[in-house]
Formats: structure tokens, C-alpha cells, sequence
């Protein structure tokens, strides 16, 4: 009985020994669900999942497959809902392997250039498998960033780069009732393009077109790209307290921030990046072009006119919004880190804030907001047009007088107070008798 008793206690303590070294079949994940975002240049799939793994991938061609293998893993989500149009994957499999591997097969519609990495449990996150596949040849990201500034009779447009932030599998700050921050942003910024394009010697283009996410560097050599004359980078934030409220515009800081909450946004909006699968960022990163131009006094310019801009766009949106700072703060944010595009961060709201949030779940309130970001930053340009565009030839050429375009928001004591003149000139100058003035009409503006 005895030997009987002591075979069975050493096979079971076989079994316990083979399960802690990892011989034995075990799940040691599982797949909660994988989400799939198409960007510009390429496609990403994002496998969330219970705990921390090992994978390979590796290609295979006649026909073209990725292949990926997830050690000790269990496929508890679906991929029979995976958007797959306008992806380069015709169909994606799945198998178990005999020793516990999880393999997902991806069948291509034409090759690709893949690449994959694991993103630890961070900020409420779970580990994450994320798979990139990249297109082929010349990237559709530069094709959206058309280098060469469309003209208005013969000069130049104004080109402003409108960012949205966050994206993709990063939701950015989360208000009541699930608003994302990445859909609230990305509709003002959308609305912020049509006003401007609606003007002539304007020309705005969005950095991210849909719901997917652009890293922080590559957000500003976007704009680069682009030759913005200016980036503008939209966010709804949230703050530790939900009693915090009021819309802020933010430049870049080469020492330490202005506030606290400006410290706090900075390294939040930074933080986005890990989220994105980039890694951290700092200002101090290695970056052979910043650190030779942040000396220098074109970064001086460049800042200058980040904060002249930014002022513009906070006196506008008072007009709407209460404001968090009475001026322009400045932080290490990396996405204004460029060298030579002037660029500012527009806080529109804090979306952990109730009654802010509400307001910025309308489409009113979204569309108000754009119009004001518009109307500073027209502020701005109307002021000091770059050379070679339409907007310093109209100033130029105007004798004495230079023109003004309206749009929604305008009013005839701003436009005044903008130009330093008196609303009763404006009026004289254009044979007005009274104060209404309609969207697109010109205006010629009086000398000072």
C-alpha cells in the first residue's frame, strides 16, 4: 500500500516539476481581441493580451504570407471581423500548435515589409502584440505631404499643417460617456482645414486622415514636408482633478515648463509614443538636427513666432472658452519640437471636465472652436504674410489699403482691433452703413 501510495505522490510531483519548467503544454496568454487601423502607408494590428510573451515572425512568398508564432498562447478573439479592405491581407488563419504555440497566418494581396514588437502593461494598458505591415514603395504619408504649395495667382499659398491628436489604438484622453479625446480632435481639426481652404491664400492639410496613429516625430517632419508656415497641434486633454477646466495654447519649451499643469500635459501628451510602440521621447533625445539648430537663433525665430501665433489663437478662443492661463505656456512637448515650422499645442478643453466635456461632444461647440483657432491664426498671417505668398503680395499691392476675407466668427471691432484701425475707417473705406458683414466678403483695410 505503501509503495503504491509513494509511485502515485512521484508522478504527480513529475507533473508539477514539468509544469514550473515550462515543459509541459500550458497557456501561459491569451488573445483577449486583436483591432486593426489602416494608415496611409501601412497596416497595423494590435493583439491585446492577458500577459507578457515570446513571438517570431518571419515572411514566406508563393504565395506572399506573414507568419507570425506566439509561444505558450491561447486565441480567445476572433478574426473573422477584422476589417481587411483596403489592407494589403486577402485572409487571416489561425492554429494551435501541439506544443502550445499560437501561429496566425496572414495571406497577402501583394507584399509588404513587416514588422512587429511587444509593448509591456503600462498607464491601465495590457501587454500588446502589435504588427506592422508597411507598403511597398513610395509611401502614401509622403504623397499627403505634397512638398510643393499650391498659388493663388501666382504666389503661394499659406500652408498650415492641422494635427490631430492621438489616433489609432491610442483613444488619448477618455471624458464621460466614452468620448475619446482622438474623435474630438480629429473633427475640429477636420473643421479647421474646410475653414481655412474656404479662404483665399490659405491652404491647411490634416497630418493623420483617419483613425490611425503617426508617432510625434513623424508628425512634425510631416509638416516639414508639407513646407507648413505653420503646425497646429489639437488636443482635449484631461487632468488629475475634474474640476480643472479652461482651453490653453502651449509652445515649445527649451528649459523647464511655465506651470505645473503645463509639466503634467507635457509628459502626458509625450507618454503617447509608448502607447504608439515608438518608445519614450524627451526633449533631450539625440536628435543631430534638433541639437545643432536649438542653439541657434533660427530656433530663437522659430519660437518667437510659435509664441506670437499662439498668442493670436488664445485671445480668439477667450472668446468662446474660458481660458486655463492668461498666455501662452510653454513645455517640453515633442510633437513642436521642428526647427523651422513654427508650432503651437491647442488644449480646446479639458475632456475629464463634466461640463466641458458636454460642450465638446457637440458639433456646435467643435465648429466654434475651429472658427476661433482659424481666426487667430489668420490674425497672425494677415499681420506678417511669409514672403512670396498671396497674402504679403495683397498687402503689398493694395496701395493704401490692404483686404481682409471674413469668416464665420469675424466681427467688425476684432477686425478692427486686428489691424489697429478704427471700425468707423473700415466702414468708410468700404462705403458700409451699418456693422453686418457676411462670410467671404472682402474688406479693404485703411492704412493705420
Amino acid at each position: 500500500m505503501k509503495t503504491a501510495w509513494r509511485q502515485q505522490a512521484t508522478r504527480w510531483a513529475l507533473v508539477v516539476l514539468l509544469m514550473g519548467s515550462g515543459s509541459f503544454p500550458l497557456s501561459a496568454a491569451d488573445v483577449d481581441s486583436v483591432r486593426l487601423w489602416r494608415a496611409p502607408d501601412h497596416t497595423r494590428l494590435v493583439f491585446d493580451l492577458s500577459g507578457p510573451v515570446d513571438h517570431k515572425l518571419f515572411s514566406l512568398s508563393s504565395p506572399s504570407r506573414v507568419v507570425v508564432d506566439v509561444a505558450d498562447t491561447r486565441l480567445k478573439a476572433s478574426l473573422d471581423d477584422l476589417a481587411l479592405d483596403d489592407t494589403p491581407i486577402r485572409r487571416v488563419r489561425s492554429a494551435h500548435r501541439s506544443d502550445g504555440t499560437l501561429r496566425v497566418v496572414f495571406d497577402l494581396k501583394e507584399s509588404v515589409r513587416p514588422k512587429s514588437f511587444l509593448l509591456k502593461r503600462h498607464a491601465g494598458t495590457n501587454d500588446r502584440l502589435v504588427i506592422d505591415l508597411h507598403d511597398q514603395g513610395k509611401s502614401r504619408a509622403e504623397a499627403l505631404a505634397d512638398k510643393t504649395p499650391a498659388t493663388t495667382s501666382g504666389d503661394r499659398n499659406v500652408v498650415i499643417a492641422v494635427d490631430a491628436g492621438h489616433g489609432g489604438e491610442d483613444p488619448g484622453a477618455i471624458g464621460p460617456g466614452k468620448l475619446y479625446e482622438k474623435n474630438v480632435v480629429f473633427d475640429i481639426a477636420k473643421r479647421l482645414v474646410r475653414e481655412l481652404n474656404g479662404i483665399p491664400g490659405y491652404e491647411a492639410k490634416l497630418v493623420r486622415t483617419g483613425d490611425y496613429y503617426v508617432p510625434l516625430r513623424e508628425r512634425r517632419n510631416i509638416a516639414r514636408k508639407m513646407q507648413a508656415d505653420l503646425f497646429v497641434s489639437i488636443h482635449a486633454d484631461a487632468f488629475t482633478h475634474p474640476s480643472a477646466n479652461g482651453s490653453s495654447v502651449f509652445a515649445l519649451s527649451r528649459s523647464g515648463a511655465t506651470s505645473e499643469t503645463a509639466r503634467f500635459l507635457a509628459e502626458r501628451e509625450n507618454e503617447a509614443d509608448l502607447i504608439g510602440g515608438v518608445g519614450s521621447v524627451s526633449l533631450e533625445d539625440k536628435d543631430e538636427v534638433l541639437a545643432g539648430v536649438l542653439v541657434d537663433l533660427s530656433m530663437t525665430a522659430t519660437l518667437n513666432s510659435s509664441l506670437t501665433v499662439g498668442k493670436e489663437v488664445l485671445e480668439s478662443m477667450g472668446g468662446i472658452s474660458r481660458l486655463h492661463k492668461p498666455r501662452v505656456e510653454q513645455a517640453g512637448f515633442a510633437v513642436l519640437k521642428s526647427p523651422d515650422v513654427p508650432s503651437i499645442l491647442v488644449e480646446t478643453g479639458f475632456i475629464s471636465n463634466p461640463g466641458e466635456a458636454r460642450k465638446l461632444a457637440t458639433a456646435q461647440y467643435r465648429q466654434q472652436m475651429a472658427d476661433r483657432i482659424g481666426q487667430g491664426v489668420r490674425r497672425y498671417f494677415e499681420r506678417q504674410p511669409p514672403a512670396g505668398t498671396y497674402l504679403a503680395s495683397r498687402r503689398q499691392g493694395g496701395g493704401d489699403a490692404r483686404e481682409y476675407t471674413i469668416s464665420r466668427g469675424d466681427t467688425l471691432s476684432a477686425i478692427a482691433r486686428q489691424h489697429n484701425v478704427s471700425v468707423d475707417a473700415i466702414r468708410r473705406e468700404n462705403g458700409l452703413n451699418g456693422h453686418v458683414i457676411q462670410v467671404g466678403q472682402v474688406l479693404k483695410i485703411p492704412s493705420s
